[in-house]
C-alpha cells in the first residue's frame, strides 16, 4: 500500500484514508494507494463497502499542479474513478475541509458523497485555463442539470455543504463525528451501488441552457477553458457517458499544456510562494485587535470596511467633522448595498457597524494596536500625521502609512520609533482590490513587518512585500509603462490607438483611460515634485502637462485624454487632444508615423519587463513572480499571460536581449536599460 493511503477497517466497512499533507493532494502515490485499496476491498469477502476520506484538515483539495507540465503518469485519475465504478461494493466519499478540482470529481465517482458542515465542493480547474478531466463535466450535470452545471464549472465556483446538499451535489450533511456518520451511511446502502453515471442528464429548457451560456462566456471573458467546458457540459445531453469522458479527457490533455494553462499555474504557485519570508521565519506577529484609520476619505473609508469584514474594532479619524460624517455615511450606504444585493444580511451588517466609531479626536487612538494613515499624498502632510501620531499612539502600536510613491523612511523619521513603521499600500476601492504591497522601511522591525503582512491575510488581500523605493513595485512598474504610452504618442499613435491595443491583449483598461480615471492631475503633482532633481537630458513628454495646465484633469473635471460629455456613457476622442499632441510632436521636429498595435503591446510589455529586472536587481522584491502578482491583482494585466515576467520567459533570453536593445533605441536618452537575466531562474 502506498505511504500516502492507509486502508483501515471497521467492522464489515473498509475505512481508505488520503494521507498525502498539506492538502492531500491526488499525487500519484496517492492514485496508486487508492487502486490498491478498490483492489484489497473487493478481494475481501467480509467486506461489504468503504468509505474515503481525508486524514488531517481536508479531503482533497485538488489535483498535484506540478505533475501538470509533463506527460501524465499512470494509473491517472479516470482509471482510479473507474475502478470505483467498477467495484462491486459500495464506496463513499466522506468529505470534510475541501473538495475541490480532482477531489470533488473522485467524489463524483463515489456511489454517495457525505460532508460535515463548512466543507467547499467544487471543480475551479477553468481558474487555471483548464476544464474538469475526470468526469467532472459528465457527472456534475447529472446531479444539478446543465444550466447550473455551467455556471459552477465556469466561475470555479466554491459551494459550501448545505448549500451544495440543497442542490444535490452531496447526499448528506453528518453532524458530530464524519467517519461514524460516513460508515453508517454506507452501512445504510446495503451493499447496493448507486453510481451517478447511471442517472439521467435533467431535461432543460434550451433557452435557460442557451442563456447560461452566454452569461459564462460573457463573465468568463470567452477564453478557451470556458468555451470548452461549455462544450463538454452541453455533450452531455446527446453523448453517452463513455464517449463525453473521451472528448473531456482529449479536451483536458490540449488544454493542460497550453500557454494559457501554464500561465495559470505559474501564478498559483506564485501566490503560494509569496507567503514565505525566510527573513521572518519564527516572528510571530502580534494580535491585533483595534485599528485606528486616519482619513475618512474613499480610500480611508475603503480601508475601514476591510477591517471590518475582517473582524477588527475600528476608529476612524478626520480633521473636521463635516467630513468624517461623509466618511461614515460612505460606510453606512455601502452596508445598506450589501443588504439590498443579499450579499450580507442585516444582523451582520449591524454587527459590523457596531465595531466602528468616529472622531475628530486623536487620543481615541491612544490604544489601537495599529493605525492607519490615509491621508493627501504629500510628503509634508505625511510627516505631520505621524509627528502628530507619534505623541498619541502608544507604544508598541504599529504605524502604518498608505502612501503609495513617497519615500517611506522620511515619514518614518517623523517619529521617534521609526522600527514600528511600515507602509501598506492599498489600491482602490481598497475594499474590493485584492492587492495589498507591504512596505519595508530602513529601520522597519520584523515584529512590524510580520504584523503587517499578518493583517493583510486576515482582510483577504494578497500582501507582497517590497523594499522602500520610488513607487514601490508596481507604481515604478506601471510608471515605466505610461511613460513607453507617452513615447509613442508622441511618436505617431493617438491615446485611443494605444488603448485599444493594450486592452486588446488583455489589460482590463488602457493606460490613457486609467489615467482620465484616476485622474491627471495625480501624476502631474508627483512630476514636479520630481523636476529638480529629473535628468534635463532625458527624453520628456510634455502632453500629459499641456493637458493639466489646461485644466484637463480627466473624468472628474470632463476632460483628459477624452472627453466626458454630461449624461453620456463612456468617453469620446476630443479633437483638441489630437491636436495638443500633433503640436508637441512638431516641436521636437518629430515626423509622426503609424504604430502598429503589435509594436504598441510589445514595447508597453517590455518596458514593464524592463523596469521589473532594474527592480530585482536593486532588491527592491523579494522574487520575480511577486512581480507579476503586483501586476496583475492591482494593475488589470490579463491573468491568462501569467504577468510581465512570464511574459518575458515564454520569449526566451535571446529574443529578449533583442528586444530590449530596439527599446533602448526608441527611448531615447534618459533610458535605463536592465540585465534581463535576472528574470529567469538559475539552473540549479
Amino acid at each position: 500500500m502506498s505511504n500516502a493511503v492507509h486502508f483501515e477497517i471497521e467492522g464489515d466497512v473498509a475505512v481508505i484514508i488520503i494521507d498525502n499533507p498539506p492538502i492531500n493532494a491526488g499525487s500519484l502515490d496517492v492514485r496508486h494507494g487508492v487502486l490498491e485499496a478498490i483492489e484489497r476491498l473487493g478481494s475481501d469477502a467480509a467486506l461489504s463497502a468503504a468509505i474515503i476520506i481525508g486524514g488531517g484538515k481536508t479531503f482533497i483539495a485538488g489535483a498535484d499542479l506540478k505533475e501538470f507540465g509533463a506527460p501524465l503518469q499512470d494509473p491517472q485519475l479516470p482509471a482510479v474513478i473507474a475502478a470505483i465504478e467498477a467495484c462491486p461494493k459500495p464506496m463513499i466519499a466522506a468529505l470534510h475541509g475541501a473538495a475541490l478540482g480532482g477531489g470533488y470529481e473522485l467524489a463524483l465517482g463515489c456511489d454517495a458523497r457525505v460532508a460535515v458542515a463548512g466543507t467547499l465542493v467544487g471543480l475551479p480547474e477553468v481558474t487555471l485555463g483548464i476544464i474538469p478531466g475526470a468526469g467532472g463535466t459528465q457527472r456534475l450535470p447529472r446531479l444539478v442539470g446543465l444550466p447550473a452545471a455551467i455556471r459552477m464549472i465556469c466561475a470555479g465556483e466554491r459551494i459550501e455543504a448545505r448549500a451544495a446538499l440543497k442542490l444535490g451535489m452531496i447526499d448528506t450533511v453528518v453532524e458530530g463525528d464524519l467517519r461514524e456518520g460516513a460508515i453508517a451511511f454506507a452501512r445504510q446502502l446495503a451493499g447496493q451501488k448507486t453510481p451517478i453515471r447511471a442517472r439521467a442528464v435533467p431535461a432543460c429548457d434550451p433557452a435557460e441552457l442557451e442563456a447560461a451560456s452566454q452569461q459564462a462566456l460573457k463573465v468568463g471573458r470567452n477564453r478557451p477553458a470556458v468555451r470548452a467546458a461549455i462544450e463538454a457540459i452541453r455533450n452531455t445531453a446527446h453523448l453517452g457517458m463513455d464517449e463525453g469522458l473521451a472528448i473531456e479527457r482529449a479536451s483536458f490533455q490540449t488544454l493542460r499544456l497550453s500557454s494559457e494553462a501554464r500561465a495559470l499555474r505559474h501564478l498559483f504557485f506564485a501566490e503560494r510562494d509569496s507567503a514565505k519570508h525566510p527573513a521572518l521565519k519564527g516572528v510571530a506577529p502580534l494580535a491585533i485587535a483595534r485599528i485606528g484609520v486616519i482619513g475618512a476619505g474613499t480610500m480611508g473609508a475603503g480601508i475601514a470596511i476591510s477591517a471590518l469584514d475582517a473582524g477588527y474594532q475600528v476608529r476612524l479619524i478626520e480633521r473636521e467633522e463635516p467630513a468624517l460624517a461623509r466618511g461614515l455615511a460612505y460606510i453606512a450606504e455601502y452596508y445598506a448595498g450589501r443588504i439590498a444585493a443579499k450579499k450580507l444580511d442585516a444582523e451582520a451588517a449591524t454587527e459590523r457597524q457596531a465595531r466602528l466609531s468616529g472622531s475628530t479626536d486623536w487620543a481615541v487612538l491612544g490604544d489601537v494596536d495599529l493605525v492607519i494613515e490615509a491621508v493627501f499624498e504629500d510628503i509634508d502632510v505625511k510627516k505631520e500625521v505621524f509627528a502628530r501620531l507619534d505623541a498619541v499612539a502608544c507604544q508598541g502600536a504599529i504605524l502604518a502609512s498608505n502612501t503609495s510613491y513617497l519615500d517611506l523612511d522620511a515619514i518614518a523619521h517623523a517619529t521617534s520609533r521609526p522600527e514600528d513603521v511600515v507602509g501598506l499600500h492599498f489600491f482602490s476601492p481598497a475594499h474590493v482590490m485584492k492587492l495589498l504591497e507591504v512596505v519595508r522601511g530602513a529601520a522597519s522591525s520584523p515584529l512590524a513587518l510580520a504584523t503587517a503582512l499578518e493583517v493583510g491575510k486576515r482582510l483577504r488581500k494578497l500582501p507582497i512585500l517590497s523594499a522602500n523605493a520610488f513607487g514601490f513595485i508596481g507604481n515604478r512598474i506601471y510608471s515605466a509603462y505610461r511613460r513607453q504610452c507617452e513615447f509613442m504618442i508622441e511618436e505617431g499613435a493617438y491615446p485611443e490607438q494605444v488603448d485599444a491595443a493594450l486592452e486588446s491583449f488583455g489589460f482590463a483598461m488602457g493606460p490613457f483611460a486609467v489615467a482620465d480615471m484616476s485622474g491627471l492631475d495625480i501624476a502631474w503633482r508627483m512630476r514636479k515634485a520630481q523636476a529638480a532633481t529629473r535628468d534635463p537630458h532625458a527624453r520628456y513628454v510634455q502632453i500629459p502637462d499641456t493637458l493639466c495646465e489646461a485644466g484637463r484633469f480627466g473624468r472628474k473635471t470632463g476632460a483628459g485624454y477624452y472627453r466626458y460629455e454630461p449624461g453620456a456613457k463612456g468617453k469620446t476622442v476630443d479633437p483638441v487632444v489630437l491636436g495638443v499632441i500633433d503640436a508637441a510632436s512638431a516641436s521636437k521636429g518629430l515626423s509622426r508615423r503609424a504604430i502598429a498595435a503589435e509594436e504598441i503591446q510589445r514595447r508597453a510589455l517590455l518596458s514593464m519587463v524592463n523596469e521589473a529586472a532594474l527592480l530585482l536587481a536593486e532588491g527592491v522584491c523579494e522574487r520575480a513572480s511577486d512581480i507579476d502578482l503586483v501586476l496583475i491583482n492591482g494593475y488589470g494585466f490579463p491573468r491568462w499571460e501569467g504577468g510581465p515576467v512570464f511574459w518575458a520567459r515564454e520569449r526566451g533570453l535571446a529574443a529578449l536581449k533583442s528586444d530590449l536593445d530596439e527599446l533602448e533605441h526608441l527611448s531615447g536618452a534618459g533610458f535605463m536599460r536592465s540585465n534581463p537575466e535576472v528574470l529567469f531562474p538559475r539552473e540549479a
